[in-house]
């Protein structure tokens, strides 16, 4: 069950593929009466483009829904100046593959959204799938999403206040 109350700060909620983890984020926001989704998701085939419209239809009325598949920090800054409602971003691996494709300085943005989160006043809930469960992937490009995606979630996770791990519909408290 997602807690009523949502502080301010960083919360980083992981999970594996279909773990429950949007959900629990999103029954946060709902039960704290709406606020801003941030979508990092990108259609790149037909399966794509399914579930980004199950995820729109899911979430329903209280949301105002942004779609931003590179430029993170952007948008959180201009909510920050707003808003001041809670913002969820789904999902932190997404926009990272989004950067890799799109040939971006991955430490560069990593380091920019790591120096921005503590200075929001707006709770943010970063959703990301956890990868690091999983076998040593068979090609160099799957490595470095893996590796990339790890040190990610170490360094949001160090600056975050809460920080849940999802599994199979389960909130477990990390931190």
């Amino acid at each position: 069950m997602a807690p009523k109350v949502i502080e301010n700060g960083v919360h980083l909620i992981l999970g594996g593929a279909r773990s429950g983890k949007s959900k629990f984020a999103e029954d946060m926001v709902i039960a704290a009466g709406g606020g801003t989704y941030i979508a990092t998701g990108r259609a790149w085939d037909d399966e794509m483009a399914d579930r980004i419209a199950h995820h729109k239809q899911r979430r329903g009325p209280l949301w105002a829904t942004i779609e931003e598949p590179h430029d993170l920090c952007g948008v959180l800054e201009r909510l920050d100046q707003q808003s001041e409602g809670p913002v969820l971003v789904d999902c932190l691996t997404l926009w990272l593959t989004n950067l890799m494709i799109g040939e971006h300085d991955i430490e560069a943005e990593i380091e920019r959204l790591c120096a921005l989160l503590p200075r929001l006043a707006l709770p943010v809930l970063l959703v990301s799938n956890e990868v690091g469960f999983g076998i040593v992937p068979e090609n160099a490009m799957a490595r470095a999403f893996r590796d990339h995606a790890g040190r990610l979630h170490q360094r949001i996770a160090a600056l975050s206040r809460q920080v849940t791990l999802v599994v199979v519909g389960i909130p477990m408290s990390v931190k």
